[in-house]
């Protein structure tokens, strides 16, 4: 008998399904054109901790395989750019960063965040374990270290470059070790300074059915209740949280060292009791979630094939990770969507893994005048639909999936 697996934040046994969507190709390993072997696939069983009720999914592959040479590049959103430059905007005012101070950033990703610290004369640096990603944040002039980042990484940098402010963008999710990321904090953040991590809220997964979220990069799915516990275990302390609009709602956490004297800010107490009205302190908020999942992949199906018996042309947009976990667990193909286009020239000429749906540029849209146009990052529905205004004209739609059918 195969032993249960154990929780990465506390070792429990991890014996409770939240949602088991089968074997899945990694998310962002997109497929040059002609390849004929089969994409390689991995179980995606996310289960939900009984002990310290962390969400997660068991690492299928090393992180090495997945982020060594990756093909995401943050600066490609527009609206996630304005996010950034009014959070290093914020940052800089609330905490009183200066030419004196050092801006740390974590998953610095091709430079996208700290770029506004270097025009302000901030002195910062970036960590990021993609080389290809790095070199483009240094061609951008800001410095990068290509490294994961945990204990060892953190003790290695503490001298020379401990942080005032140490950033975190969706990148705590995708650790496989977290105890090991946060042990890292606690080594390079200042004895006065501040930690800020961003994650999608695992309270909207459920309530909007965002389990296209759900891909083997993302190890863990975050609660305020189960990171403040996290937190705690390496001496570290929540003391404000912000509720955010990106990624279909995310939480912005403020954290410094437990003997800081900064204030804990009610707005802390506020998101941990929306938590518990929605029983995420318990199993029974995490029940149910499986028989919605389904319901999204019927709907999807029906769509599209009412779409091919109408003889209507389906193209999407936004070659996005969570793009690809929906198509795969839905078993739609290139038979159903004509292409996916996308503005990253990295994913252009390539193929979706798993669907081998092609991916094309973005003026394919007009070239090819589909009827429907399935955004795949539905967070970016609205940028999305700006970006292709041109469909109207011949009378074409936007169509989304989740958490439901919608188009318009």
């Amino acid at each position: 008998m195969t032993a249960a697996p154990t929780c990465q934040g506390c070792g429990a046994p991890l014996t409770r399904t939240f949602v088991d969507l089968g074997r899945m190709p990694l998310a962002n390993a997109y497929v040059a054109e002609g390849t004929p072997e089969p994409d390689p696939s991995y179980p995606l069983h996310a289960r939900v901790c009984d002990r310290c009720l962390l969400v997660q999914v068991e690492p299928a592959v090393p992180p090495e395989a997945i982020f060594s040479d990756y093909a995401y590049f943050s600066s490609f959103s527009a609206s996630w750019l304005e996010h950034c430059r009014a959070y290093a905007a914020m940052v800089t005012r609330r905490f009183g960063l200066s030419a004196r101070s050092k801006v740390v950033e974590i998953a610095s990703n091709d430079g996208y965040l700290l770029t506004n610290f270097v025009a302000a004369g901030i002195p910062c640096l970036g960590i990021e374990p993609a080389a290809n990603v790095a070199q483009t944040a240094r061609a951008k002039g800001v410095p990068t270290e290509v490294a994961f980042f945990g204990a060892a990484t953190a003790r290695r940098l503490a001298g020379e470059h401990a942080a005032d402010l140490l950033a975190a963008k969706n990148v705590l999710a995708h650790v496989p070790d977290i105890n090991d990321f946060v042990a890292g904090v606690a080594i390079l953040l200042k004895r006065d300074g501040v930690f800020t991590v961003e994650f999608p809220h695992l309270l909207n997964l459920i309530r909007e059915v965002q389990f296209d979220t759900i891909y083997h990069e993302h190890f863990t799915y975050l609660s305020l209740l189960a990171v403040e516990r996290i937190m705690e275990r390496h001496g570290l302390r929540v003391f404000d949280v912000e509720e955010i609009p990106t990624h279909g709602g995310s939480l912005r956490l403020f954290v410094c060292h437990a003997g800081s004297q900064r204030t804990t800010e009610p707005n802390v107490a506020v998101v941990r009791e929306k938590e518990i009205a929605a029983k995420l302190d318990g199993p029974a908020g995490y029940a149910g979630f499986a028989p919605r999942v389904d319901q999204v992949r019927r709907d999807l199906l029906s769509f599209l094939d009412r779409a091919r018996a109408e003889g209507r042309k389906v193209a999407a947009f936004g070659a996005a990770a969570k793009g690809n976990t929906l198509l795969n667990f839905c078993g739609v193909g290139a038979d159903r969507i004509a292409f996916v286009a996308d503005s990253n020239p990295a994913k252009q000429g390539r193929l979706m893994p798993g669907s081998r749906i092609p991916v094309r540029a973005p003026g394919a849209i007009v070239a090819e005048r589909p009827d429907d146009v399935l955004i795949l990052p539905w967070n970016l529905r609205d940028e999305i639909a700006r970006q292709c205004e041109a469909i109207r004209g011949w009378g074409g739609r936007f169509v989304t999936a989740i958490p439901e059918i919608r188009v318009s």
